[in-house]
């Protein structure tokens, strides 16, 4: 049975595509996103959070699900309900390590600009932006998936 948190009967798909996975691709479907995202009154601060936050994800998809992968797609589709902005990425790479997400701790900032490292962040800003936040590998698909709370009046 699924989590009471998870089921929202008044959902409206907003779009459902399958890109390439590369980083062209990635563009290609934040672009799509925001065009998804349009019509609905979610604040610039919002919409930007969750850009990052898809960003974020897809590109972990491209660079380690699908690195290496013969012709790379993933899926990418977004809904709209009563508590947010629904969101599930599917692809045909390899599975998560361990089969969950990592747990995207704080990364430790360097007083020194310099020395910020490139990455690292990605999970834990995925971790800190998404809610209800889960994973599953099935049928050599994994699949992502999390709520952002970006609709006006939403208590994350």
């Amino acid at each position: 049975m699924p989590h009471e948190d998870l089921v929202d009967e008044a959902r409206k798909p907003l779009m459902s595509r399958d890109f390439a996975g590369t980083p062209e691709g990635v563009r290609e479907a934040l672009g799509a996103m925001r065009r998804g995202l349009d019509g609905l009154e979610a604040g610039s601060e919002e919409a930007f959070s969750a850009e990052l936050v898809v960003a974020e994800a897809l590109n972990n998809v491209v660079e380690h699900a699908l690195a290496g992968v013969g012709e790379p797609r993933f899926r990418l589709g977004l809904s709209h309900g009563g508590r947010g902005i629904y969101v599930e990425i599917c692809d045909g790479g390899r599975p998560m390590p361990d089969g969950k997400p990592p747990l995207g701790a704080a990364p430790v900032v360097p007083a020194e600009t310099e020395a910020l490292p490139e990455g690292g962040f990605g999970w834990f800003l995925i971790r800190e932006l998404a809610r209800e936040l889960t994973y599953e590998r099935c049928g050599g698909e994994n699949r992502l998936t999390f709520r952002l709370a970006i609709c006006q009046g939403e208590v994350a």
